[in-house]
Order: structure tokens, then C-alpha cells, then sequence
């Protein structure tokens, strides 16, 4: 079975929780709507955290977001998986590949990680803060291409940011949500594409927007679960 939770910023209670570890067993997957963030800085302590999370009997999916390290990410090579390309962090810690559909337990998922950051000019570039964090163009051009193999038509989207048209329905913590280039394409995939429903993370809420949006934040959720199903 497939679950989907939101940011856990290298919080390992979180996985400790009994909404993870009383529900999860071998042969589920738990997908992280981005920041993830066991892979930050490398620490002693980050790295104790990965090993404990190696031993789980469910594979963690995620996205990257705006608090992962993603240099340190990169430096894995990218390989296929059950349909996309995934960097496999450890054997049960797999990150999805911006703008691919992947094929996980009979469910066609597209993932798109990434989103930006509002506090970028306080953050040091490739410290905590990377270039690479916002998809280009042509990734993004790409992906929908790959959508567009599939005839517009999926099972659930996964992303770390949100449609544009969510975004007088979200707040951040620092204050106002700007558009940008990514929600404008994810407006576009929301309108064209028939999917059941999309989660995402990055705005630290569980709430779902009707009819098929779901923001998604310290519930763990069945896939195609809402809010309500904890």
C-alpha cells in the first residue's frame, strides 16, 4: 500500500510516530512530498538518522524541496525505476526524478520535485541554498512531454509547490506566496490532465482543496486518502 505525508525536515520522530510505525509494514511505500531533509549536511548525527531509516521495512519515496541539499542529491547517479529514473540514496530510500511517471503498485504517479525558496537572499548559495532548486524550463518541458506519452491522463500527481491557482488558498510562514514559473506550469498540468488526485507539501498544512488537491503536512494518508483519513 502506498501512503503519502508531507515535510519531515530530517525529524526522525516522525517516522517514529504511530502513524508511521504502527501502520507501515514490509512491501508499503511512504511518499515524502519534498524536504525530506536527511540529506543537508552530512553530520554524524544526519547520518545515524539514514541508517536507522535503512533498517525500515517500507520504502521511503520523496521529492526533493527547497530544504534538501541538493548537490549532495546529485551526486548520486540517476537510474531506472518501475518506469522513471530515481536516485537510490539507500535501497529503501529512493528520490523520484523531476518530471517523470512512475508505475508503483498499479498506480501511474507523476512527480515533479523542486519549488523556491522566499528566503534565498538570507541563505548561502550551495550551503543552503542551491541554484538547481526551481526545474528549468526544459525539465519542465520535458515532463510535460512525458505526460503527454501517457495522453494526459494519471493516477496522482506528487510535488513539493503547488498550482498557481491554490495559491490565495495556502499561506506560508514568511508571509505571501509569489508565482512563479513552476505554479504556472502546474496550473496548466491541473487543467489538462485528468488525474484522481495531487498532493503536495511545501505550505505545512493538511487540508484538502476540492475537488482533487491536497496539501498534505504531519497526516500520513492513504494514497487517494484525504486529510481526514489519518
Amino acid at each position: 500500500m502506498i501512503y503519502v505525508t508531507g515535510d519531515t525536515h530530517g525529524d526522525l520522530e516522525r517516522f517514529k510516530s504511530k502513524s508511521i510505525a504502527k501502520r507501515l509494514k514490509k512491501g508499503d511505500f511512504l511518499i515524502v512530498c519534498g524536504d525530506l531533509g536527511f540529506f543537508w549536511n552530512d553530520s554524524k548525527a544526519e547520518r545515524k538518522a539514514r541508517k536507522w531509516l535503512s533498517k525500515r521495512k517500507y520504502t521511503i519515496l520523496f521529492v526533493e524541496g527547497t530544504h534538501d541539499n541538493l548537490n549532495m542529491l546529485e551526486q548520486i547517479p540517476q537510474e531506472d525505476w518501475c518506469g522513471g529514473k530515481v536516485r537510490k540514496m539507500q535501497e529503501n530510500l529512493i528520490q523520484l526524478c523531476r518530471g517523470f511517471v512512475f508505475k508503483i503498485d498499479g498506480n501511474f504517479i507523476f512527480a515533479v520535485g523542486g519549488g523556491e525558496s522566499q528566503d534565498m537572499e538570507e541563505r548561502d548559495a550551495n550551503g543552503s541554498w542551491w541554484e538547481q532548486e526551481m526545474p528549468s524550463p526544459q525539465e519542465l518541458i520535458a515532463a510535460r512531454e512525458r505526460l503527454t506519452e501517457y495522453r494526459d491522463v494519471v493516477d496522482f500527481i506528487i510535488s513539493h509547490d503547488c498550482p498557481a491557482a491554490l495559491l490565495k488558498n495556502v499561506e506560508r510562514e514568511e508571509g505571501t506566496a509569489f508565482v512563479n514559473h513552476l505554479n504556472l506550469f502546474f496550473d496548466q498540468v491541473s487543467r489538462e490532465c485528468r488525474f484522481k488526485q495531487w498532493y503536495f507539501g511545501c505550505y505545512h498544512l493538511d487540508k484538502k482543496f476540492p475537488p482533487n488537491h491536497t496539501a498534505v503536512f504531519q497526516n500520513v494518508i492513504p494514497l487517494g486518502g484525504s486529510p481526514s483519513e489519518k
